[in-house]
């Protein structure tokens, strides 16, 4: 049993490693495929080994994602936000530094979820309606925090407004995956195309260790994040701008935020699946999809590949971001930019259609035009939040 288990977990570590450095690829697009994946050619695996592959794949490609989102400015969704700090830093040589202070912040997060998993199941089994009864609240709560600390307040909400009403119509289309396209483009094909226009070089980067304490922001992110792992309509996200209110502090805190919060909150869609039967993530899903609910000793079985998949990818991910440090002045970055621009629109292409086209262009121009407002990219996060305030509302 042992073998095995070590064995899907290390298999989880190097597919987790390629879907993390392939720009644009979600973690819940993977577990789309790897529910697909066990129906057919991995039915023959045991179903424990199943998900605790998913597990290692979930939480590794949520530690590498951070290589391109910081190096090229392809997020995933949960990375999105790490993109302007990771840019930053990336223009001052301290690149891999950006990168270090985020996985910083997931791996204190993969020792402290076996700590929080039991006590936060009885608290969220025994009050779970209650929350969400009041979840239009919440969510409206959500949407004052990103709007009120901003300077141009008007500017961020006509910023979060538009969004929103662009994430209704790209959500309510015929569209597989809208997501991808609708994210793609805010965060990431639109920054792409400012870099190619800007011209924009990178100086040569620094290899050194992040000389930030992390404890204070992983403690804030511990404090939001359950709240986004056990509910509807939060996200990593939404989880990170409710911690920064508790740990404000300057670019390299909160990239130990959004790395602590992200694996945090995908660890929690696993113990939401044990105390609530409820999934918030697709490698959850996946899960669920062939274990059903989880009992306590799967759950344990769970965290521990979480455990130990974490430590590992934290490694991977170091020694890929110092590679990519030492090479990336080698390359032409406006190239590459034009490069990773057109390997993403073939991707949406693949998977989304001729209307996942449409939907990356337009989400392209709405964040080229969102960016030039000079508010936090925070505020495009609407796309999601205001569709979800809207179902939620109570009259």
């Amino acid at each position: 049993m042992l073998i095995q288990f070590l064995i899907s977990i290390i298999a989880g570590i190097v597919a987790g490693t390629i879907t993390g450095l392939i720009p644009g690829i979600h973690i819940n697009l993977v577990g789309t495929i790897l529910i697909s994946l066990s129906l057919t050619i991995l039915s023959k695996i045991d179903s424990i080994y199943l998900a605790v592959f998913i597990t290692a794949v979930a939480i590794t490609h949520t530690f590498v994602d951070f290589i391109p989102s910081i190096f090229l400015g392809c997020p995933d969704t949960e990375t999105e936000l790490s993109i302007l700090p990771g840019h930053e830093l990336l223009k001052d040589g301290r690149g891999y530094e950006a990168v270090m202070l985020a996985v910083y912040g997931g791996l204190a997060a993969v020792f402290l979820l076996p700590l929080l998993a039991f006590p936060l199941s009885f608290l969220f089994s025994n009050i779970y309606d209650l929350i969400v009864s009041k979840m239009f609240w919440i969510l409206l709560i959500t949407f004052s925090i990103l709007i009120f600390t901003e300077k141009r307040k008007f500017a961020a909400l006509f910023v979060f407004l538009i969004s929103g009403l662009f994430g209704l119509c790209a959500l309510n289309l015929e569209l597989n995956e809208p997501l991808l396209p609708m994210l793609t483009g805010l965060f990431g094909s639109s920054l792409l195309i400012l870099s190619i226009k800007n011209k924009t070089q990178i100086p040569e980067q620094k290899i050194s260790s992040p000389g930030k304490k992390i404890i204070k922001p992983v403690l804030s992110s511990v404090i939001a994040s359950p709240l986004c792992g056990f509910l509807p309509g939060l996200g990593s996200g939404q989880a990170a701008v409710l911690g920064n209110l508790f740990s404000k502090g300057d670019k390299e805190r909160f990239l130990t935020l959004i790395g602590s919060t992200n694996i945090l909150v995908m660890g929690f869609s696993f113990i939401s699946l044990y105390a609530i039967s409820k999934t918030r993530t697709g490698a959850a899903a996946a899960v669920k999809e062939i274990l059903g609910n989880l009992s306590g000793e799967v759950l344990i079985l769970i965290l521990l590949a979480i455990l130990i998949s974490g430590i590992i990818s934290f490694f991977v991910t170091k020694f890929l971001a110092g590679v990519l440090s030492k090479k990336i002045t080698r390359i032409d970055y406006s190239k590459l930019s034009i490069a990773t621009l057109i390997f993403l629109i073939i991707i949406v292409f693949a998977i989304s259609g001729f209307l996942g086209l449409l939907v990356l262009i337009a989400s392209t121009l709405l964040g080229i035009f969102c960016n030039s407002l000079n508010v936090k990219k925070t505020n495009m996060m609407g796309c999601l939040l205001l569709p979800t305030i809207i179902y939620y509302f109570p009259f």
